[in-house]
């Protein structure tokens, strides 16, 4: 079973507009209201890929209630701790018809260091049971921007991997406890790092650093060109094929969600590498976000190239 970090969920709202002015009344198309943040995104990919999953974090007021009762509906399982004041955060998605898209992300509930403690004794007992942590996300806005890190060694101790996908100064602190699976940007390892990356070369240097820090999968996302990721046994580049995306947002926690499946079949690198590919392409193809037709992913499967490069 994995457990699923989503520290600051979110009801995630996406407006599908035909155009966005400012200083005007501008009136959706469609409106699509689902539990979001990327943990919660990961959740549904690894529940789809039919590995078991249970999500946690926190919630709060009536989104947090909505959130859970859609958990129920999808059949994912979750144990959050409830705050006792404020609303789970709002996340308003406009999209346009060129396809340009405008994101609106509230800040979130505070944390009380009485829940903040509730959860991380709820985090520890999990760790005697579960196979593997997957965090994902941003941190609330009063917790420490250490508490990566502090979930990190926490698992190490109890042997249990840990998978991060968070950004700024929450994933360099992360980053310096050294999980089992990073998925830095450019920019972020830039800002990580201090040196600059100015193309693939630069990129699979950042990634042997990682690995031999104590990182066990680094990858880098490439957009539409794929992605490069690396372990112990080198360097492999990832190649996508060509599809007409519908909504890609979401695609990067597929990614992260299809890795995680593979990795509890214990499926070879390559093989997981190609899973998680398949998963963030066949997200790109779906109206909702973080969502995919399995059909589909292991279809995509035939279609993805994995090359050791390193």
């Amino acid at each position: 079973m994995i457990l699923v970090v989503n520290l600051n969920a979110s009801l995630d709202k996406k407006y599908e507009l035909r155009d966005l002015k400012k200083g005007t009344v501008m009136r959706a198309a469609s409106v699509q209201n689902t539990p979001g943040g990327k943990g919660l995104h990961v959740a549904n990919i690894v529940k789809t890929m039919g590995i078991d999953c249970i999500a946690t974090g926190f919630l709060a007021g009536h989104n947090g209630a909505f959130i859970e009762e859609q958990l129920e509906h999808y059949g994912i399982r979750h144990d959050f701790v409830h705050l006792d004041e404020g609303e789970t955060r709002c996340c308003l998605a406009c999209i346009t018809d060129d396809g340009a898209q405008t994101e609106i992300l509230e800040p979130g509930p505070s944390v009380s260091q009485e829940k903040l403690d509730e959860f991380l004794r709820t985090y520890d007992t999990y760790l005697d049971t579960v196979d593997g942590v997957a965090a994902s996300g941003s941190l609330p806005g009063n917790v420490p921007l250490s508490l990566y890190g502090t979930m990190i060694t926490m698992a190490k101790k109890k042997h249990v991997p840990f998978f991060l996908d968070t950004s700024g100064q929450a994933l360099c602190h992360g980053i310096d406890s050294a999980p089992y699976f990073i998925k830095p940007n450019e920019e972020e390892i830039q800002a990580y790092t201090g040196r600059t990356v100015t193309g693939i070369d630069d990129l699979k240097t950042e990634i042997k650093h990682f690995i031999s820090s104590g990182i066990g999968v680094a990858v880098v996302s490439l957009g539409s060109k794929g992605a490069l990721a690396g372990n112990c046994n080198g360097i492999y580049r990832v190649q996508v094929p060509v599809i007409t995306a519908v909504n890609p947002v979401g695609s990067g926690d597929s990614f992260v969600g299809g890795f995680l499946a593979a990795y509890s079949q214990q499926l070879d690198f390559p093989t997981a590498l190609t899973m998680a590919a398949a998963c963030g392409t066949a997200n790109a193809m779906e109206e909702e976000t973080a969502v995919v037709n399995k059909d589909t992913v292991y279809k995509l499967m035939d279609q993805i190239i994995v090359q050791k490069e390193i």
